[in-house]
């Protein structure tokens, strides 16, 4: 535990405990939370290793300084006497010693050895401090996390450059081998490194785990192994080599493992696009890709990227998700749920709208799965993420220019040639510009029950972006012609929100029922009635309720022995407010 002092800038004074491995910052995640506008979410850390306690700076913009000087990332070992100052705060720390005599834990050699006498203590405001270094008393294994990443790291550093030596000079030709034999070979390799330097190595370590992280950086995706395998990691965000932050239920956290170097970064982004056909080099510094398991991966390297290479991983879920998985998750209610599902059924174009990251193309990926078997489903995606189980699919790719600038195949080509294909179903993974012109024309000309995604904020925002990306196809068209073929075209809007606690919910089904004096009429069938943000849990409270409002196309589903039972669309007889129509 640590014993910190802290001074406000009003000058009064307050101590508390944190563990010996904390975070500093405004954010709840936070042990020692600050509140100052000159104070970042997540602006410094505490760290616990063998030689003392040392203070990270994490890149908040104020920065953090030790008796008035700034540091640029570590400083350390802390003596009691330092001033850290993180915006107008000041801070002083103290090791809480335990009541048995202190050992030693400065390096392997001095295990067991005692303390040197210390300076006499000194007194600072109210609190009493001992001057001297902050050494800690030897602590376990499971104790000593910020020391052992310490350690693992240098270690780590030394067995990868000797292995990238080491198979270099050996003239290994890794392009003929086979994934299982190039991971056999090299696994060896690492073995027989270790076993020379096995006395070098800190005795701490776990030699099986070192052996396999370095193995992993190797040929295969270094620290990002183990958060593949993390099913409550969403996304990977690698911004530099030693600097990695995940997704937990919608919101980030700081990963403690690092890449060795740039070079191990590279290495990993060349491992992911290379199979796929795809390069990344000065010449073409951005890639978009995926992995085996269908995560999407974006790159970006210098000279675009200042602080070094940047990986972005959207994790997809290892087993196929349902439409009762959302239910259960409180993303939408079982009503909306299998309204969509009865949407999807009766060959009704769904377009499914909202932000980065709010769960579009999961929804899609759930909804195109309710398509009946029999069906011939074509599926087209600038990077392919959607994982759906008919027998009768076929799944289309976009393709980027070579190093020659030439060769493209653009989404809209795609499009297009799917209507070749006799396809009964065409799935788009996301509308982002002159597709969406072809798009329209398919669910217009007997294409019905077509899928897609785009970006937008609300149902509204959602047609004008559709007719700025129709006005993109450089036709010409006039605005009346391009409103018409979206309300005839169209029949469903589904609206998708992440929140700012991290929720992804849907907030609104939508309508388009015609046009009316040039502007095209929508009436909402369901929508989330927000009621605030819970204060302990930190969540987005509400409910999902009907807008007593019967979708027009229901004659049609009735014809066709479909008969959804109306009470679905009553509004939730709890909410005070009546239902909205967005017409």
């Amino acid at each position: 535990m640590l014993h910190i002092k802290i001074i406000d800038p009003d000058g009064s004074i307050s101590t508390l405990e944190t563990p010996a491995d904390c975070g500093i910052g405004k954010s709840r995640q936070n042990e020692i939370r600050l509140a100052n506008w000159r104070i970042a979410q997540d602006h410094a850390r505490l760290m616990t290793t063998p030689s003392g306690i040392m203070i990270q700076c994490l890149g908040a913009y104020g920065g953090v300084s030790v008796n008035g000087e700034r540091i640029d990332v570590h400083a350390g070992p802390l003596q009691r006497h330092d001033l850290i100052g993180i915006g107008p705060y000041r801070l002083q720390v103290a090791a809480l010693m335990p009541d048995s005599e202190p050992v030693a834990a400065t390096s392997s050699s001095r295990r067991g050895a005692a303390i040197p006498e210390q300076d006499p203590p000194v007194v600072t405001g109210d609190t009493l401090m001992p001057a001297g270094p902050l050494v800690l008393p030897l602590v376990n294994h499971a104790s000593a996390n910020p020391a052992q990443r310490e350690l693992e790291f240098e270690w780590r550093r030394r067995l990868h450059a000797e292995l990238l030596q080491t198979m270099d000079l050996r003239r290994h030709d890794v392009s003929a081998m086979s994934d299982q034999q190039l991971r056999h070979d090299t696994d060896a390799l690492i073995r027989q490194i270790m076993l020379t330097r096995d006395t070098e190595i800190a005795c701490e370590l776990d030699r099986d785990l070192l052996r396999q992280q370095v193995l992993n950086e190797a040929i295969g995706l270094g620290p990002l192994e183990e958060l593949l395998a993390d099913e409550q990691v969403s996304e990977i965000m690698v911004n530099r080599y030693d600097e990695i932050y995940v997704e937990r239920a919608g919101r980030l956290h700081r990963h403690p493992l690092v890449f060795t170097g740039e070079r191990a970064v590279l290495g990993v982004i060349e491992r992911i696009v290379a199979p796929l056909g795809r390069r990344i080099d000065e010449s073409s510094p951005m890639v978009d890709a995926r992995l085996k398991d269908g995560s999407r991966v974006n790159a970006i390297i210098a000279p675009l990227a200042l602080k070094g290479a940047t990986l972005t991983i959207r994790k997809f879920a290892r087993r196929k998700l349902t439409a009762d998985d959302l239910v259960r998750a409180g993303s939408l209610s079982a009503a909306m749920a299998e309204f969509l599902r009865i949407c999807v059924v009766a060959r009704k174009n769904i377009v499914v709208s909202g932000g980065t990251g709010s769960g579009k193309t999961t929804l899609l990926n759930i909804l195109s799965n309710c398509i009946p078997d029999h069906e011939r489903v074509i599926t087209v995606e600038d990077a392919a993420e959607l994982k759906l189980h008919h027998a009768h699919l076929i799944s289309l790719e976009a393709r980027p220019a070579n190093i020659e600038g030439k060769g493209a195949v653009t989404i809209r080509d795609l499009v297009r040639n799917t209507l070749r294909m006799r396809p009964d179903r065409i799935v788009v993974g996301e509308c982002r510009g002159a597709e969406a012109l072809d798009m329209l024309q398919a669910m217009n000309t007997g294409h019905e029950g077509s899928l897609t995604t785009l970006h937008a904020n609300t149902p509204r925002d959602g047609l004008a972006r559709l007719e700025t990306m129709v006005l993109m196809a450089g036709m010409d068209l006039p605005l009346q012609a391009i409103r018409e073929q979206i309300s005839s075209a169209v029949d469903i809007i589904v609206q998708q929100s992440r929140f700012a606690c991290g929720t992804r919910m849907v907030t609104s089904i939508t309508e388009i029922t015609g046009m009316e004096s040039g502007k095209i009429l929508l009436q909402e069938l369901f929508r989330f009635a927000s009621q605030g943000v819970d204060s302990k849990a930190g969540k987005v409270r509400g409910c999902f309720t009907g807008c007593d409002l019967v979708p027009t196309f229901y004659d049609d589903l009735r014809a066709a022995g479909i008969t959804p039972d109306l009470s679905i669309f009553k509004p939730d007889a709890t909410l005070a407010s009546a239902p909205r129509d967005l017409a």
